[in-house]
């Protein structure tokens, strides 16, 4: 059984794999890793990441070895896997160092706040009211994200616009 994993098991995580890279890739933390390398969660029991570009087979080999040695949970999940890309927002992710020929970056947080807000769990919208809380990001804002996909969401076919809309508000009035 894998073990929860905190901010020095992410890091060695990012070293690890960045020493195994053989050519530049880009890796966005989401979820609970973001959370817990900013600060808000000391652990978090998935490493949820996304690899531009996917393609790099000796990099995703490395990574199931190092899922192992480090007895760290891996999985591939972000925003997009949830609700629609957000524009811009690989402009908005936040760098948080390179190692070897890995640049990892936090993904967008206003996508990673709506896509948590959209799966309504409640870590998830703790998680969002500690985002707006530190100022990570910024309310009116978060609802002219969620206002830019809304015309989108017919693509995902598990997100009911309205209750995702209503969601969206209700988190943000919780805050004021």
């Amino acid at each position: 059984m894998r073990q929860v994993t905190d901010s020095g098991r992410i890091r060695r995580f990012m070293s690890e794999l960045g020493a195994a890279a053989k050519r530049d890739v880009r890796v966005y933390f989401t979820g609970g890793a973001t959370a817990v390398l900013i600060g808000w969660r000391t652990m978090t029991i998935d490493v949820d990441i996304k690899i531009l570009p996917v393609e790099d087979d000796e990099l995703l080999k490395a990574m199931r070895s190092l899922k192992e040695t480090l007895q760290i949970n891996v999985e591939f999940a972000s925003p997009d896997h949830f609700i629609p890309p957000l524009s811009g927002w690989e402009e908005r992710s936040l760098f948080v160092a390179k190692e070897g020929k890995i640049s990892f970056y936090h993904y967008d947080l206003y996508a990673q706040a709506l896509a948590k807000i959209e799966r309504g769990h409640q870590q998830d919208l703790e998680d969002v009211r500690e985002m707006l809380g530190r100022r990570l990001v910024d309310s009116k804002k978060l609802m002219n994200y969620y206002q830019q996909i809304e015309p989108q969401l017919y693509r995902y076919p598990a997100v009911d616009p309205t209750t995702f809309r209503h969601a969206v508000e209700e988190l943000i009035q919780s805050e004021r």
